[in-house]
């Protein structure tokens, strides 16, 4: 018995008539193909508009989060800013309660009371004074005597307060509210700005600790010196440094060289004085020149 088929028939020109049969089963297969491939067709269609829509969403994620991470960073800035500013009026405000007599020096661990004190009371003095020392170690003069500790009269004139410029040269901006540079804003500055040749030897402004001299954001190239009794002092847009962390360094040594890096606009020294890590203006420390002009 013969398999169900399909006669078609071809007129061509001139006056010529072709019949062709088609087995059904081939109609059939070829039915079958043309649906798969429509359905693959348009399944690849979906897949490919669906992973347009995915990375159309991506993107805007994407731009939101580093929208939104720039915002932090931003709003970060501006807390830092707000913290130095209020650190330092906090130091300020206290060195003038404490000179009008509002507040008055907390006494150091050594001081002498004539009241007598109970065994409590000596064990915490005991600790206090074993505190002391540990912290403030490198604060030890040698005397004739032997070791003593500086007083809190002489330290204001002791080799480990800041008294001398940085570096020679003149002062390009001041301590306090000030336009950035970069950005036009307002913004606090929390140190000042020595202008001087490019490679100009940078000095130590007082005996102390060198505890940071590696590149810093924004500070480009910078030495941090400890000077002991929370007292700090920073060097920053250096061009090379002449100190290494853990190095004991006297007043007037050689601690880097004026450079450009970080954010600088020109050769100069970006100078700090902190106390407690709070900024204070470090101009009335800069009584002389590194040589004692």
């Amino acid at each position: 018995m013969r398999g169900k088929s399909y006669t078609f028939f071809i007129a061509s020109t001139p006056g010529k008539l072709r019949k062709v049969v088609v087995p059904a089963y081939l109609i059939h297969g070829v039915a079958i193909l043309a649906l798969i491939g429509a359905i693959s067709v348009t399944a690849a269609v979906a897949s490919y508009s669906r992973m347009l829509w995915k990375v159309g969403n991506y993107n805007a994620v994407r731009h939101e989060l580093e929208a939104r991470t720039q915002q932090y960073r931003q709003l970060q800035a501006t807390v830092n800013d707000a913290n130095q500013r209020l650190d330092s009026l906090q130091s300020l405000a206290t060195e003038v309660a404490m000179t009008y007599g509002v507040l008055r020096y907390h006494p150091a661990a050594f001081d002498q009371s004539d009241i007598p004190v109970d065994s409590q009371d000596a064990f915490d003095r005991s600790i206090a004074q074993y505190t002391f020392l540990k912290r403030n170690a490198g604060m030890i003069a040698v005397a004739s005597g032997g070791l003593h500790l500086l007083s809190a009269q002489s330290f204001k004139d002791s080799a480990y307060t800041p008294s001398i410029w940085p570096v020679m040269g003149h002062i390009t901006s001041s301590f306090g509210e000030r336009l950035d540079p970069f950005s036009g804003e307002g913004a606090f500055h929390t140190g000042v700005d020595v202008s001087s040749d490019y490679g100009a030897p940078v000095y130590a402004t007082a005996d102390g600790v060198v505890t940071y001299a590696d590149n810093h954001p924004g500070y480009g190239r910078l030495v941090v010196l400890d000077h002991g009794f929370g007292i700090t002092t920073w060097y920053g847009h250096l061009s090379a440094f002449s100190a290494v962390v853990g190095a004991r360094v006297k007043r007037a040594e050689v601690v880097g060289y004026t450079g450009i890096s970080g954010r600088s606009t020109g050769p100069h020294v970006h100078y700090e004085v902190r106390m407690n890590n709070a900024p204070v203006n470090p101009w009335r420390y800069m009584k002389s020149g590194p040589a004692g002009d």
